[in-house]
């Protein structure tokens, strides 16, 4: 069977043009012009709406199986639908097992399927003590492999002391997939001030405590030769770390989140505890210099870090932001809160989705399936008005808890339809009927893919 997809404004090698997609047995198969659609093809014609390739969440925490009051396979990637992201990448951690073995990485591949409304990829964890077990986790097909250097909050996944991170990067350089780390060093830091404001949390995690951590992370690279992904960047002060390193010719990539670049730590209210995350939001000025780095290419592409618990872990009541659980609810919102900043910066479309797709195809090694509207690939697509404009409402939140820092804050754009391989599952407000996504493994190879480099 054969269908096309018929706009006006189609984002095709970098440039918004009149065009038709083409799609055959769940991939593209010719980008033609609009009044060119070979005869026995269903057309759908979405006139002026932008059609984009499907967007790629690198970075969620799907917490399934284990933790699964958290959240869940079917309820996350519905989520994702809703938002036009076609691809999430989970985390090895919040589920139980963590995923530091072949044997966790079989589980969660039992427990996601027949939930998957989108596709999905999965990291693996590298923590103290499980260096031989790397290699089955690449050859079962992780894209890479994520460790803490701070406490990461659950007893399951431990941090790694330098030691232990230097051996496994040495066996990630083997294997060819790049080491993801969550970059905090705890250098200390007196926790002062009433814990219900939000200056008392940020003061516990200063940037000096990303910035030692990516500075180790750059000499463990330069020693290893193992590629380096930076997770969540938050610290402006370390951008320039990142950049010296490009320069020196190492493989260093960084990612930052929606909610460094929406939010600002000045703006956030007293007790409002959905705010919290590690590292944390910094000022006005920090997030500004984030933008910059994204613009300059310095910050590879932009993740939501959807990391969702239980609505008590919050601690609503007390709104103590030191003893709540931190992380933010926004898997389903990363395209309207990105593009409405990003279009008062004068960001572009072709800009917007390389930070959203392309970009983070191409650092999870999917860049031959996934990432972009090229004849081959799998027809992932998201159909949206990027012109419509609203505050966000329980109704934009298809996860499992209805509570985020982004509500009542502004979004600008509107996700009338989500294509997965060539099938809706998603249209303007309804799902499909049943889910299709599929477990997306990798292949691990001799030559690191992590570098994205865009400009």
């Amino acid at each position: 069977m054969r269908h096309a997809i018929r706009s006006q404004r189609v984002l095709v090698d970098e440039a918004i043009r009149p065009a038709a997609v083409l799609i055959e047995d769940g991939r593209f198969s010719a980008i033609l012009e609009p009044d060119a659609v070979p005869e026995g093809a269903e057309v759908e014609d979405v006139g002026d709406l932008v059609v984009m390739p499907g967007l790629i969440d690198a970075h969620v925490h799907v917490n399934e199986p284990g933790r699964t009051q958290w959240e869940g396979f079917t309820t996350a990637t519905r989520a994702a639908a809703s938002g036009g992201v076609t691809c999430v990448v989970d985390m090895p951690l919040n589920c139980i097992p963590v995923t530091t073995d072949a044997s966790a990485l079989a589980a969660k591949l039992e427990a996601c399927s027949g939930s998957l409304w989108v596709d999905a990829g999965f990291w693996g964890g590298v923590v103290p003590d499980n260096a031989d077990d790397l290699a089955a986790l690449a050859e079962a097909g992780v894209l890479g492999a994520k460790a803490f250097m701070i406490d990461s909050g659950i007893p399951e996944f431990q941090w790694c002391p330098e030691p232990a991170l230097r051996e496994g990067m040495r066996r990630l350089k083997q294997l060819g997939i790049p080491l993801l780390a969550h970059a905090e060093l705890d250098l200390g830091a007196e926790t002062t001030g009433d814990p219900r404001t939000y200056a008392a949390y940020l003061g516990s995690r200063p940037p000096a405590w990303e910035d030692a951590a990516i500075a180790l992370l750059i000499d463990l690279c330069r020693e290893t030769g193992c590629a380096v992904h930076v997770v969540h960047l938050s610290s402006a002060s370390a951008i320039d770390l990142v950049r010296a390193a490009r320069a020196e010719g190492l493989p260093v990539t960084a990612e930052t989140c929606a909610h460094y670049l929406c939010f600002a730590a000045e703006d956030i209210p007293d007790g409002a505890t959905q705010f919290k995350c590690a590292p944390p939001i910094r000022g006005r000025d920090n997030r500004e210099q984030l933008w910059a780095a994204l613009h300059e290419g310095v910050i590879d592409f932009i993740v939501t870090d959807h990391s969702p618990c239980t609505p008590s872990l919050k601690l609503p009541e007390r709104g103590d932001f030191i003893e709540a659980w931190g992380g933010v609810a926004s898997l389903s919102l990363g395209l309207g809160s990105v593009w409405a900043q990003a279009r008062a910066r004068g960001v572009d479309l072709p800009t917007l989705s390389r930070w959203l797709s392309a970009s983070p195809a191409r650092f999870a090694g999917l860049v031959d399936r996934k990432g972009r509207i090229a004849v081959g690939l799998d027809a992932d697509l998201v159909v949206w008005d990027p012109e419509d404009t609203r505050e966000a409402s329980v109704d934009d939140l298809h996860f499992r808890h209805k509570i985020s820092p982004y509500l009542g804050h502004g979004l600008a754009g509107r996700v009338h339809a989500t294509w997965v391989r060539g099938q809706a599952v998603y249209r303007d407000g309804s799902f499909a009927e049943q889910p299709i996504g599929r477990a997306v493994l990798g292949r691990a190879a001799p030559v690191s893919r992590a570098h994205t480099h865009s400009t």
